[in-house]
């Protein structure tokens, strides 16, 4: 049986996964609510099969990489208030095993954490909106450890000499990784200055319009929301 440890979520989406997984007979939830800062403890602790975080208190993608080759057996899935198809590739190259909207389905919520399990990508149909999955079986689409550190320094402004001064390599070993970033995470924009600013603020603010949002009056599928009323 798949075991399970839960970050720290907004309280509805808590009590929302607490009852979903809790209640999961094919599922077993050893630690729940865990702060961001303890993550990694408690995985080493309880090893288990999945871990899922909240997009919105990730410091930035360096953790899931990080955590990811901590703790290489543990499947991470992540999820966001309506992630977009570049978000979760992101989140998928730093090794991330799935990717989902807050808005899932509650069903489809615990379908992606066995899937997780079973080492499967999986990805809202449509990242703008919640509801189905898209299971990838792809793989190669993993940043190295030097992609990755590349990554951060291009996301934090630095220039190609200065990343090539930086980590003791040539600049056109910098322009070379940086290339297989662009391939892997499917993009052809130049990641440099107010990315990495843009992945945190821009959770926050989408975490901040989620709970000033009015309730919706129309009857709408089981959610993580629902779920913890």
């Amino acid at each position: 049986m798949p075991t399970v440890v839960t970050g720290q979520f907004e309280d509805l989406v808590a009590v929302g996964l607490e009852v979903l997984i809790g209640k999961e007979p094919s599922l077993d939830l050893v630690a729940q609510d865990v702060p961001m800062p303890d993550v990694e403890a408690a995985v080493a602790k309880h090893d288990p099969s999945v871990v899922v975080l909240n997009y919105g208190t990730l410091p930035a993608p360096a953790e899931v990489q990080r955590l990811h080759e901590a703790h290489p057996d543990t499947r991470i899935v992540v999820l966001a208030n309506r992630p977009s198809s570049g978000d979760c590739d992101q989140l998928l190259s730093f090794g991330a095993t799935a990717c989902l909207s807050k808005d899932t389905e509650a069903r489809d919520i615990i379908n992606a954490i066995h899937l997780a399990s079973r080492g499967m990508h999986v990805l809202p149909r449509s990242a703008a909106a919640g509801g189905g999955l898209e299971r990838l079986g792809a793989h190669g689409t993993e940043l190295t450890p030097r992609e990755a550190e590349v990554l951060e320094l291009l996301q934090d402004g630095w220039t190609n000499t200065e990343i090539a001064e930086r980590l003791s390599i040539g600049i056109e070993t910098v322009r070379t990784h940086a290339r297989n970033i662009y391939r892997k995470l499917g993009s052809s924009r130049d990641l440099r200055a107010g990315s990495r600013w843009s992945w945190t603020t821009s959770a926050a603010r989408s975490d901040s319009r989620a709970r000033q949002a009015a309730p919706e009056t129309r009857r709408s599928p089981r959610t993580l929301s629902s779920s913890a009323t």
